[in-house]
């Protein structure tokens, strides 16, 4: 492996914890993390939005770059707008589901933090990393690009994750601040989800494709 491409895998990985740490990503895990009453748990369901969004990438990934195809701009807005309904919905069910006090099962929030990290994966800044596979040469090269800067999703998001779980987990047993806690990640989630869906229709200019 020459120096080249230890580089460009050293770069990838450095873009793959920014990127999962970009704000829709964050409050719609928040959404999940509020609900955990285990650091551990909180913890594990930003790996699992990790390795969510790395599937999906690897998948797209690969089909572009064996099949030298092109998204095109409706369909990248399109899947942005996906990201802008689902953390509407996230925030509408935090209003929704009643506070238990014991969590949300461990299993179950993996995979809805792996959903989350799959839908988020097909959203259009995901792009990003298929822009940033131009220099590789290879079929193999750019699998392990991806991958690699699926670590870096994985880690940027398991540090944050971690970091957004500490104040639930802290009020666990003060049920009425949990429940106000837990309350404002489904107003951030909500407000910045008809945000996303005004910028990608209205400024962006998703809605005259219609």
């Amino acid at each position: 492996m020459d120096a080249s491409l230890v580089s460009i895998l050293v770069i990838g990985f450095l873009l793959g914890i920014k990127h999962a740490i970009e704000p829709d990503h964050v409050i719609a895990v928040s959404t999940i993390a509020s609900k955990t009453r285990s650091l551990w748990k909180s913890s594990l369901a930003g790996v699992y939005w990790g390795i969510g969004h790395t599937t999906t990438l690897f998948l797209v990934g690969m089909l572009v770059f064996i099949f030298n195809a092109t998204i095109t701009d409706e369909w990248a807005m399109s899947l942005e707008m996906l990201v802008g309904f689902m953390l509407v919905f996230l925030g509408i069910r935090t209003f929704l589901t009643k506070a238990v006090n014991k969590g949300v099962k461990g299993n179950r929030s993996y995979i809805q933090s792996g959903i989350i990290g799959f839908v988020h994966g097909l959203a259009g800044s995901a792009a990003m990393v298929l822009l940033t596979m131009s220099p590789v040469e290879t079929l193999w090269q750019g699998a392990i690009y991806i991958l690699v800067f699926g670590v870096g999703t994985c880690v940027g998001m398991l540090g944050f994750t971690t970091i957004l779980g500490i104040p639930f987990v802290a009020t666990k047993k003060q049920l009425k601040l949990n429940h106000r806690l837990t309350q404002l990640t489904g107003v951030l989630s909500i407000g910045f989800g008809f945000y996303y869906i005004y910028r990608i229709g209205v400024t962006d200019g998703l809605f005259s494709f219609l």
